[in-house]
Formats: C-alpha cells, sequence, structure tokens
C-alpha cells in the first residue's frame, strides 16, 4: 500500500516542518492541533517559509500554491480516521502520547501505519498504547530541524515491527527527498547516542578548566570540520532539550557519558536555555553577534 494520505500531530517546528516536507512531494496532508490558536500560529509560519522560499528564487510561486493546496488543518483527531500514515511530533511525554495513540488506535484503520518523530523516549514504550495488531505497524520516523533543510531521517524498528511495514516507511522517507537511515530502538537511535556525549564532554571540559568556551568551540569546528563547536549547538537544541534527553539515555544506560553535568543541571534550573531564551553557554541580547558568558 502506497502511503500518500498523511496526518501530522502537531504544528509545531517539528510538525509544520514534516507536513511541509510531505505536502511538497505530492501527499495530501492533514495537520492537526490541540487548539485553533496553535493551529493559525503553525500554518502562518510554514506559509511564510514557502513565501520566503519564493521571494529567494529557490521555489517557484505556483510550487508553493501547489504545496499549500496539499495542506489541511484540524483541531479534531478524528480527521486522522483515513490517513496511511500518521506522523506524531507532539510533547515529548510519554503520558500524552500514550493517551494520543490510544484514541488513534480506535480511529484510525487498522493498515495505517503510526510513526513517532520522537528523539529520545522507546517506540516500544508508546506502542503499548495501542493495540496488539497495531503494534505490528508501529515505526520510528525522527526527522531533524529544520525539517524542510536536513536531508536524514532515522527509521526505528521495534522487535515486534512487521519488515513490509519498515520496508514502507524507508520508501516514504525517500519520496519526500530525505535520506533514510535504519535503526533498532535504542534510547538516542543513532545521531543522539552518539552526539550527546559529545556535547556532555564539552560541558565538563568547561567545567575542568579545559579551554574556554569560544576556544573549545573553534577547536572543534577548525580541527573536526564541524560546522558549529559544541556550546553553539548545545546553545541551538536547547539546554532544557539536552538536558531532559541526557537524562532519559542515563535512566537508560546507568552509563557516566550520558549523564548530565551538573553545569548543565544548574543553568537548566537558571533559564538559561539557549537561543530560545536569550542565554545558553552564549548570550544572545545581539543575535548577530552573541557574547559567551563568564561561567
Amino acid at each position: 500500500m502506497a502511503l500518500r494520505n498523511v496526518a501530522v500531530l502537531g504544528c509545531g517546528l517539528m510538525g509544520s516542518g514534516i507536513a511541509q516536507v510531505c505536502a511538497q512531494a505530492g501527499n495530501d496532508v492533514t495537520i492537526i492541533e490541540v487548539s485553533e490558536d496553535l493551529l493559525r500560529k503553525g500554518l502562518g509560519k510554514l506559509e511564510t517559509g514557502l513565501n520566503k522560499l519564493v521571494e529567494r528564487g529557490k521555489l517557484a510561486s505556483d510550487s508553493r500554491d501547489q504545496t499549500m493546496s496539499h495542506l489541511r488543518g484540524s483541531t479534531n483527531l478524528e480527521d486522522a480516521a483515513k490517513a496511511d500514515l500518521v506522523i506524531e511530533a507532539i510533547i515529548e511525554n510519554l503520558d500524552e502520547k500514550h493517551k494520543t495513540y490510544s484514541q488513534l488506535d480506535r480511529i484510525c484503520q487498522p493498515e495505517t501505519v503510526f510513526a513517532s518523530n520522537t528523539s529520545s523516549l522507546s517506540i516500544t514504550q508508546m506502542m503499548v498504547a495501542a493495540g496488539p495488531e497495531r503494534q505490528r505497524r508501529f515505526i520510528g520516523m525522527h526527522f531533524f530541524n529544520p525539517v524542510p533543510i536536513m536531508k536524514l531521517v532515522e527509521v526505528v524498528r521495534t522487535i515486534v515491527t512487521d519488515p513490509d511495514v519498515y520496508t514502507q516507511a524507508v520508501e516514504f522517507a525517500r519520496s519526500i527527498g530525505k535520506v533514510p537511515v535504519q535503526t533498532s530502538d535504542r534510547t538516542g537511535f543513532i545521531v543522539n547516542r552518539l552526539l550527546v556525549p559529545y556535547m556532555l564532554d564539552a560541558i565538563r571540559a568547561l567545567e575542568e578548566g579545559v579551554a574556554t568556551i569560544v576556544d573549545i568551540d573553534t577547536a572543534m569546528k577548525l580541527g573536526c570540520g564541524y560546522p558549529m563547536g559544541p556550546f553553539t549547538l548545545t546553545d541551538f537544541v536547547g539546554l532544557d532539550t539536552t538536558y531532559y534527553i541526557a537524562n532519559i539515555m542515563f535512566d537508560e544506560f546507568r552509563e557516566k557519558r550520558f549523564a548530565p553535568p551538573p553545569l548543565l543541571k544548574r543553568m537548566v534550573m537558571a533559564g538559561f536555555h539557549g537561543r530560545k531564551s536569550g542565554r545558553g553557554f552564549y548570550d544572545y541580547q545581539d543575535p548577530d553577534n552573541p557574547k559567551p558568558l563568564s561561567l
């Protein structure tokens, strides 16, 4: 079965990006949010982003119009009933996800594939809210921010995922212009399992006085060819998000490399969440010229 009718749950940064790339590939997409206000804001940002691409000459105006024609907004979960594929991109809260999947299991067709965009939670933990047959059609599809630009999708299988469903998901990712990598259901999947310890080690190096924020960032950019240093990256991802993911990974593996450093915990408690809060390892009072904090 071709996956052509898509429901995306959540119209935030990730959900709207996922909806956009699905619609640009010619799929009919229903974006479902919990309120009209959140839906309006999400769709507004999506349309604004497409308009900017047109202004820059990176997207034809008729392609923008065609993309928008494939998008439909809703605040009613029942509107996912006819979807071939449901991609969930709601809050990273297991109770909320369980509640949502339990409802979807009753609403959707037996053949509908369920996919979570979670970056840290176990797919197996989420699928238990669905019925036994649905669990065979349950996968992870972890997109990366910003979704319209980043090519990677981690396609995650559990020990009960139907191989044909998994193949469908991989092919769907390719059909929307993404490069899928296949992985099993281990906390952190591929990218975060390798990336988060790197970010945490940079914070430990700062705590231990190895070097300054700027020098560590500069060393990793020029020495390893990374596009940004670990502190700039952590500010971009969000210190609170990094702290949250690290705690989940530490709970899973009980290894020191996944344990959040004390400095990270203190900064999150103080409200230093990175770019989105205006302060992280850098101060973004002037976003074009961020200044490193004295920690």
